[in-house]
C-alpha cells in the first residue's frame, strides 16, 4: 500500500467512523437525553446546542470521507474494471454514501427550522420560555406545524443516518474481503472466463 493509500484510506476510514459514531450518539444521547431535561422549554434548547458543536465536526468528517472515498476509487480504477463483483458493490456504495449525504443534509435544514423557531422562542417574539417539546424530536401542542413536522421528519431522520453509514461500513467490510488474494484470483477468472 502506498502512502497515498494510506492518507486516503485513513480519511475515508475515520471520516465514516465519526459520521456513524455521532449520529448514532446524536439519536441515543443527545436526543434520548433531552428528554430529561426538567424543564419541557429547555429540552429543544439543549439538544439544538449540541447539534450546533457537532454540525462542523461532522461536515469536516463527512468532506474527509469523501474526499478518501474518492482517492481509493481512483486508486482502484484498476481493480473496478478487472475484478468481477467490485464495480457492483462500489456502485451500491455509492448510492448508500449518495443517500446517506442527502438525509444528513435534510436533516440539518429541518434541525435549523427547529433551532429558529427555538431562538424566536426565546428571544420573547413567540414566549420568553423558549420551544416546550417532549425531546428533541417529538412536539408538543401549541408548537407551529412546520415546526412540529421538521421535528417528526427529524424523529425518522435521526435514524435514518446511522442506518445508511452503517450499511456503509458493511459495505466497506465487504470491499476489504474482496482485496484478499483468493477473491481477487477468483474475480479476474469470473471476469475473463463467464460461466454460470
Amino acid at each position: 500500500m502506498t502512502e497515498t493509500n494510506t492518507i486516503a484510506r485513513t480519511l475515508h476510514d475515520t471520516g465514516l467512523a465519526a459520521w456513524f459514531g455521532g449520529s448514532l450518539m446524536g439519536a441515543v444521547g443527545l436526543n434520548g437525553a433531552s428528554g430529561e431535561v426538567t424543564d419541557p422549554s429547555d429540552r429543544t434548547r439543549v439538544a439544538n446546542a449540541g447539534w450546533g458543536r457537532w454540525t462542523p465536526v461532522n461536515l469536516a468528517a463527512i468532506a474527509a470521507h469523501v474526499v478518501g472515498s474518492l482517492q481509493l476509487t481512483r486508486e482502484n480504477a484498476g481493480r473496478l474494471k478487472g475484478q468481477k463483483g467490485v464495480a457492483t458493490t462500489a456502485a451500491v456504495k455509492t448510492g448508500v454514501t449518495a443517500a446517506a449525504l442527502a438525509a444528513t443534509a435534510y436533516s440539518r435544514v429541518l434541525g435549523q427550522k427547529v433551532m429558529d423557531a427555538e431562538a424566536a422562542a426565546s428571544s420573547g417574539s413567540v414566549s420568553a420560555d423558549g420551544l416546550p417539546s417532549q425531546d428533541a424530536t417529538t412536539p408538543v401542542g401549541g408548537v407551529s406545524d412546520e415546526v412540529a413536522s421538521a421535528q417528526r421528519q427529524l424523529k425518522a431522520l435521526q435514524w435514518a443516518i446511522p442506518v445508511l453509514t452503517g450499511a456503509l461500513l458493511v459495505l466497506n467490510a465487504r470491499m476489504g474481503e474482496q482485496q484478499r488474494p483468493t477473491q481477487v484470483a477468483a474475480g479476474l477468472v469470473r471476469r475473463l472466463l463467464p460461466i454460470g
